[in-house]
């Protein structure tokens, strides 16, 4: 019965055992199996395998867009938060024409293996289209520059290609049709804005009309701007302010084509402003531009130098610091800008120098930039600025400018200077990939909800 018992007990042992061996074996196939996945996988990410048996991953850049609805509308590809992990960077960008509207450029980059596929197509939009109508043109856009892309991934078969033809002679009929506007487009608006409370109340108008005319050898612009505001206020002593302020101000420019780099132009302008002490200020002068890169590359780059030569004239409400009431100045004015916008970041920045022919000691110079770079994957640099000397200021007022109207900015005070400076890093990580759009909740709610 012991002996009995005893080998009972080791043939558990034995059997024990053996399954311990099972295990180990099974789990070892396992780490073996997750390794050559991981390893597959990271082989895949970095471009060295075939794309046959997964989708396209996108780096979809547009500051502009509904990024949700393109997720939405176009699940054939997979969407990567930052450049590196992507088969395809998309870029967007774009510019105001001549009727209103809008004119996007749609550039597709080809990444790793898929450099040399460039392709760039262009969506454009008109003024009375409505945010839906630009979306979706964009959307179709997006779609057609992708096909050469996903046909060689697992979404190509999948896909499918329609055609919807118009209706017969509409094509000929739309191109025959004349413009009563000539080209000509309008713009209008006023408004008004009421804010009252127990011991302070404010009130403002203001209204605008421009009017503009866009060809490719000749662009006029006019723009007329309007703004009355006064501010009460009752202080604890029972004491009340009111301040008033007006800001008046036409603008006027015809620019025509000299080719693909070069342009001449006039500029006039008349301004009346409580800010500044102008009771009327006009300014009219010709400029030329010259364009480092054709004009027809300006969506994402352009490099200029712009030179006007003109007359300033000032009729001031209050004796200026120089004892003047108004005088007339010859005054020229050089401005370089440049605007990147590539798949690295974009670079915004403007120097410009002005000052009055009869003393150089009268003069402003001012350098703005802004600038984001993508210093490596997630991590991106944004630095952004202005300084400016300032030694044109005719219109500073003889007398003490009062302490509301300077609390109010209702006055510009005098200054040699002006600088502002702001620097700020953003830094993502965490999942390569995330198609799914969920909008719950995530809307405005009122003021005090969340």
């Amino acid at each position: 019965m012991r002996s009995s018992t005893v080998g009972r007990i080791g043939e558990g042992r034995s059997r024990g055992t053996r399954w311990r061996g099972t295990l180990v074996r099974a789990s070892l196939a396992c780490v073996a199996l997750a390794l050559a996945y991981g390893s597959a996988s990271a082989q895949e990410q970095n471009g060295d395998g075939e794309h046959a048996d997964r989708l396209l991953r996108v780096f979809f850049d547009c500051e502009r867009c509904d990024f949700d609805h393109f997720r939405r509308e176009v699940s054939f590809v997979d969407y990567v938060r930052d450049r590196a992990d992507a088969d395809l960077h998309v870029l967007v960008t774009s510019e105001g024409t001549g009727g209103g509207g809008a004119a996007y450029d749609v550039f597709f980059m080809g990444r790793g293996g898929r450099a040399d596929q460039q392709d760039t197509l262009r969506f454009v939009a008109r003024e009375s289209d409505t945010d839906d109508e630009v979306r979706e043109g964009l959307t179709r856009a997006f779609k057609l520059g992708l096909v050469p892309y996903v046909s060689g991934t697992a979404a190509g078969p999948l896909l499918d290609l329609r055609y919807t033809a118009p209706p017969s002679g509409a094509a000929q009929q739309l191109a025959a049709v004349d413009d009563p506007w000539n080209l000509w487009v309008f713009r209008t608006s006023v408004g008004t804005e009421w804010e009252v409370e127990s011991r302070r109340s404010s009130r403002s108008f203001d209204g605008s009309l421009s009017a503009s005319r866009t060809t490719e050898d000749l662009k006029i612009d006019l723009n007329s701007y309007g703004r009355w505001e006064r501010d009460r206020f009752e202080f604890s002593d029972g004491s009340m302010l009111t301040s008033t302020s007006r800001n008046i101000s036409h603008e006027g420019l015809i620019v025509w084509s000299l080719g693909p780099r070069w342009s001449a132009g006039v500029r006039a302008s008349a301004l009346t402003s409580t800010r500044v002490n102008q009771d009327l200020a006009i300014r009219a002068a010709p400029a030329v531009q010259y364009s480092l890169f054709p004009y027809a590359e300006s969506t994402r780059r352009q490099i200029t130098v712009l030179y006007s030569l003109g007359l300033a004239s000032f009729d001031y409400e209050e004796i200026t610091l120089f004892g003047r009431t108004g005088e007339t100045h010859a005054e020229q004015r050089l401005e370089v800008a440049a605007q990147f916008r590539q798949p690295w970041g974009e670079i915004n920045s403007v120097l410009e120098a002005s000052t009055f022919l009869h003393d150089p000691a009268l003069h402003r110079i001012d350098l703005l930039g802004r600038v984001e770079y993508r210093l490596a994957r997630g991590l991106n640099l944004s630095v952004s600025g202005g300084v400016a000397r300032v030694k044109d200021q005719l219109y500073v007022p003889r007398e003490d400018i009062a302490d509301e109207d300077v609390l109010l900015q209702r006055r510009q005070l005098g200054t040699d200077f002006e600088f502002d400076f702001e620097v700020g890093f953003s830094f993502t990580f965490g999942s390569v990939t995330n198609n799914v759009v969920n909008p719950r909740m995530g809307g405005r709610r009122g003021r005090r909800f969340f």
